[in-house]
């Protein structure tokens, strides 16, 4: 995003415009390098966790969409993403979803370049993981690789509100806990794994509870399953956006109250 910046010069303000990063001016730096390796990593270890958890309990064990399956996929996707979440933490932020880096670029966290590589790069880290769960599961159980869908009887309607309202959720989390001033606790950390879990535990039945647009990409992508993938995008970009939002109005209404003091 370009930038502009006040330069005074013989009593005279004079703007100029700075231009926004380059691609080849952000790949020079060895630490974007590493971050950008980072969400990769971290998505496909996402998606291979998280979906081959679906897949092993739905086709390898035969198990119905039950209380228990349930909860043992939340589980899976809640621990995956925290672990996860922590360990890229250092390296890149710890990103690891399309709907983070949107709320982190409309938050000023990130630069529009960068963004856009993160976002890339996850989604190639998905379709990377779900090429891995097909070396990795029998092809008899592939079945549609944990993509998202809407489940019975639930309305398009009903699951793109579903998708904006668990990532709002989670993005709140996210932006709250590991992009504020201070070193996120591991309280703080164990929030965001608490928020995809419940997000899950509410969201499967309905949509397969997306909440990161690379997690349906990836396992869509592979398997070919495209219906209503759009939701799985349009969801959780709107349910970032919100979260970014409240997250910017309410740091300036600290500033605003600090001020006042």
């Amino acid at each position: 995003m370009a930038k502009t910046a006040a330069l005074h010069h013989d009593g005279m303000v004079i703007f100029t415009l700075r231009a926004p990063a380059t691609v080849k001016a952000e790949l020079a730096s060895a630490e974007a390098r590493r971050a950008l390796l980072g969400e990769f990593l971290g998505s496909l270890l996402f998606v291979l966790l998280g979906a081959g958890t679906v897949i092993v309990t739905g086709g390898v064990l035969g198990e119905k969409l039950a209380s228990a399956r349930l909860l043992v996929i939340a589980l899976a996707h809640g621990l995956a993403f925290l672990l996860l979440v922590a360990a890229m933490l250092p390296i890149s932020g710890g990103h690891l979803n399309p709907a983070v880096t949107f709320a982190a670029m409309l938050a000023r966290k990130i630069n529009v370049t960068k963004g856009i590589m993160y976002i890339v790069m996850q989604c190639a880290g998905a379709v990377a993981g779900a090429l891995l769960l097909t070396l990795i599961i029998p092809d008899s159980t592939h079945g549609t690789l944990g993509a998202n869908g809407l489940g019975a009887k639930v309305s398009v309607a009903g699951g793109l509100t579903t998708e904006i309202v668990v990532t709002f959720m989670l993005v709140s989390a996210v932006l709250s806990t590991t992009m504020g001033a201070s070193r996120p606790a591991a309280l703080g950390l164990a929030a965001i794994g608490l928020t995809t879990i419940l997000g899950y535990l509410f969201a499967v039945p309905l949509t397969g509870a997306s909440m990161n647009p690379a997690r349906s990409l990836g396992p869509a992508f592979v398997s070919g399953v495209w219906k209503d993938h759009w939701i799985f995008w349009i969801g959780p970009m709107v349910g970032g956006a919100l979260a970014a939002l409240m997250h910017q109005s309410l740091i300036r209404a600290d500033r605003k109250s600090a001020a006042t003091r």
